[in-house]
């Protein structure tokens, strides 16, 4: 037989509710749902007058040149040169000095002109931009902090550097060269049990890429506001 306090069930019952309430609302809130958009990184000249003349350009081969990705197991498809060569359409778009024509499509823009029962007119330019990643790299540096027993640390660090040289098709002279290069980290530390831990981030190859291309796009468009190189000389 048990004896039981009066009052005591009702304590038990409202005991029980509280930590079913708690283990609600912490497993709940596990299961969150969350977004945001983010505005990209974009060049110095965007949306900024430019009342110059714009500049007719066709971009050609982007090529990784770098040790990177090119080793003996890699595969035959460059992907960081064709990373870059989408990256430097759409930052040399966005400066407001090119007139950008795109030549990956031209079958497919035949097709469609041809369902439009319409006579193509592909307008030539005077210019070609060719690129090259010359140098790329990764590295992964960690320090422990009382052999560990504290806590402990992690940075990735990615490097690109490119060049972009711009051709007359008329002589086949480069006319202007110019480069550019970036650097991005992630970094984690871990005190006493405290901090937050990070995986591989395949993203900083896009990031470092994005950076050292649109810093070369800058650096073009600040040399052909300034005189440096001008259209058709």
């Amino acid at each position: 037989m048990q004896f039981y306090l009066i009052g005591q069930p009702m304590q038990n019952k409202l005991t029980l509710s509280i930590v079913a309430v708690t283990l609600l609302n912490l497993f709940g809130c596990m299961a969150q749902e969350t977004h945001k958009t983010i505005v990209p990184e974009r060049v110095k000249s965007f949306q900024k007058t430019y009342n110059g003349v714009r500049i007719d350009i066709a971009v050609g081969l982007f090529q990784n040149r770098s040790n990177y990705m090119r080793g003996l197991f890699s595969s035959n498809s460059d992907k960081l040169g064709n990373q870059s060569k989408t990256i430097l359409k759409t930052h040399l778009q966005q400066s407001n000095l090119f007139n950008v024509m795109d030549r990956q499509n031209l079958k497919g823009n035949a097709r469609e002109a041809k369902r439009l029962n319409l006579k193509q007119n592909i307008k030539g330019v005077r210019y070609t931009i060719t690129g090259n990643v010359t140098e790329f790299g990764r590295k992964v540096t960690g320090h422990k902090m009382l052999f560990g027993i504290l806590g402990s640390g992690k940075k990735q660090s990615t490097y690109a550097k490119v060049s972009l040289n711009i051709v007359d098709v008329l002589t086949s002279q480069i006319v202007y060269s110019v480069q550019g290069a970036g650097e991005y980290t992630l970094s984690n530390e871990e005190l006493i049990g405290f901090g937050g831990s990070a995986g591989y981030d395949a993203t900083l190859n896009g990031k470092v890429l994005n950076l050292s291309i649109m810093e070369a796009v800058n650096n073009m468009v600040s040399d052909i506001q300034n005189g440096t190189w001008q259209v058709g000389k």
